[in-house]
């Protein structure tokens, strides 16, 4: 029985389309002021109406992730650093998005940084001071070369070194304090900022 009432619906649908065109249009009704203006509605961007909430890291990676981001994005008046930016938020959604072997890169990474800062100060990364985190980030020092670091944690912070200035200076707030500093040929693609997806 359900398989006639499909059948006599989907021939029945073309009928409705031409039904639906021949009904008078019905009478537009004023508001009771007696303008007939379609009322418009203000909108914002989903980000500046509340903080983003992290949702693939942990909260000691992503305390960790916020610590790396700032020492390695500092601000630098009249520009904005990474934490300025969003730039942890956004990594996080990134890496949330992202293939296996990324998500692995950060999450490893990210361990290994709390894990390195302990061997060294009995403390999470997140709460050495930047002369402590000056030795774990070491591997940092060493000279570039086309081929990744075989050293995992070297392997990662490279990584998330490039990623976390990309993502600055890519950041709404970067450019707009661009802008208002007086742009230049430094701050010719302002505007091209990212987004969150909604």
């Amino acid at each position: 029985m359900q398989r006639r009432r499909f059948f006599q619906t989907l021939a029945a649908a073309p009928a409705a389309g031409a039904l639906l065109a021949q009904q008078p249009a019905a009478a537009q009704q004023t508001p009771s002021g007696g303008s007939s203006e379609i009322p418009q509605l203000q909108t914002t961007a989903v980000d500046l109406a509340g903080d983003p909430a992290p949702h693939f890291f942990t909260a000691d990676q992503f305390a960790a992730l916020r610590k790396l981001s700032d020492l390695l994005q500092p601000p630098m008046a009249p520009m904005p650093g990474a934490l300025a930016a969003g730039v942890p938020e956004f990594l996080d959604f990134l890496i949330s998005v992202s293939p296996d072997d990324r998500q692995k890169l950060y999450r490893e990474g990210l361990d290994a940084l709390n894990e390195e800062a302990k061997k060294h100060t009995n403390q999470p990364f997140a709460e050495i001071s930047a002369a402590d985190a000056a030795s774990v980030l070491a591997p940092l020092r060493q000279p570039w070369t086309y081929e990744a670091p075989s050293d995992p944690l070297a392997h990662f912070l490279r990584e998330a070194k490039q990623d976390i200035h990309t993502a600055t200076v890519n950041s709404r707030e970067y450019n707009q304090a661009g802008a208002a500093s007086g742009g230049g040929r430094r701050f010719g693609a302002r505007g091209f900022y990212w987004l969150p997806i909604e």
